[in-house]
């Protein structure tokens, strides 16, 4: 019998037999009901009945193979994809699911070989290849819709949880104002709530940068509301704001030409803060930071260039958040913070409409530039 013959009129024997895998060793199935635990195989086996009855060309087998063929119902979800919302919402882990199509492959393929003859066993293989096919298209389907239901879920888990930090991480901070304005402190006192004041200030700006973060990471805009400034005025500020923290470091500031548009304020304090500041913590601490902007057109460039290299193959990867290490002529204890600056700054630039770039090599240094349109033009 065809294959996709056998598949439609041995269904329930197939979800059977696949069914009792599941219960048997998936520990996520353990707790659900029949009815839940088959869900869409169902429509799976009848997707992929169709699909062996249908002609294909090499670009349709190797787009199947990727999990980008058509799916059943159109733009719809396909029955894969509503199985793996199903399974997320179970429980179910990444291994459990690939493990849920191992399983449905082989209980196939097991019982349609029960059937065949010692003459019909060479003229099957083009029909497991295309089985074969058909399954990693539905896995594809279903992996893709978990994994994204899993990021999801991940990142307004710890978007909550950050923005609940907001509250006391205020409270800790404005009590230590409070205690130093009143200048009833002894010298000890002052240095102990200046250092409390200081750090909630420096986890107040983490989780700031972690709360935008998760907003990019849920291809959410960062919200911008653009307003006529001058560029020069921001630079000074931010550049003093860095200068405090790191007194002993050199910071240089050029600019040119025409320095005003409509952007953010804050925003761009926020981008030109990030940016120094991984300057400071990532370039040769015998060097000094230069910042720069020049008006060019319907644009402000700015730019800031440490000495010291990225190394080659962290270039393409430098916007992630991710850890960034030094060498040891670079500031040591900051090896394992994450690079959230770099990751903010960029979705700050684009929300402006505008790009950032990187470019980096021993010889000349480090060098990031923002094209900011003086109208945001996105």
């Amino acid at each position: 019998m065809e294959l996709a013959a056998f598949i439609r009129s041995n269904e329930d024997v197939i979800v059977a037999e696949w069914e009792a895998f599941a219960q048997t060793y998936l520990p996520s199935a353990a707790h659900m009901d029949r009815s839940a635990l088959r869900d869409h195989i169902i429509g799976l086996l009848r997707f992929i009945a169709d699909d062996l009855g249908t002609s294909e060309t090499e670009r349709e087998r190797s787009e199947k193979a990727k999990g980008q063929g058509p799916k059943e119902g159109g733009a719809q979800d396909s029955a894969a994809e509503a199985h793996a919302a199903i399974r997320f919402t179970g429980g179910f882990d990444t291994i459990e699911m690939i493990s849920e199509f191992r399983a449905l492959r082989a209980s196939v393929i097991k019982l349609w070989r029960a059937g065949w003859s010692k003459s019909e066993a060479a003229d099957i293989l083009p029909e497991l290849l295309r089985f074969n096919e058909a399954i990693d298209q539905v896995m594809s389907e279903s992996l893709s819709r978990f994994t994204q239901r899993f990021t999801h879920s991940g990142s307004l888990f710890v978007g909550t949880l950050v923005h609940d930090f907001r509250g006391p991480l205020a409270a800790v901070h404005n009590s230590a104002q409070a205690l130093l304005v009143r200048r009833k402190l002894d010298d000890e006192q002052v240095h102990l709530v200046s250092q409390i004041e200081t750090s909630t200030s420096l986890i107040n700006q983490l989780v700031s940068d972690l709360i935008d973060a998760i907003r990019i990471r849920l291809h959410e805009d960062i919200p911008i509301a653009p307003a006529p400034m001058d560029i020069e005025a921001a630079i000074q500020e931010a550049a003093k704001e860095v200068q405090a923290a790191h007194p002993d470091r050199t910071i240089l500031i050029e600019t040119s030409g025409d320095l005003e548009g409509e952007w953010d304020r804050a925003r761009v304090g926020q981008v030109l803060s990030n940016l120094i500041g991984n300057a400071v913590l990532h370039g040769l601490k015998t060097s000094a930071i230069a910042v720069a902007a020049k008006g060019a057109g319907q644009e402000v460039i700015l730019s800031v260039h440490n000495d010291g290299a990225i190394p080659p193959n962290a270039v393409a990867t430098v916007f992630d958040p991710l850890p960034r290490g030094e060498d040891e002529n670079q500031i040591q204890s900051e090896k394992s913070r994450l690079d959230l600056g770099l990751f903010v700054a960029k979705g700050i630039v684009t929300a402006h409409g505008g790009k950032i770039t990187v470019t980096s090599s021993d010889e000349e240094g480090t060098t990031f530039t923002a094209h900011l349109p003086r109208k945001n033009g996105k």
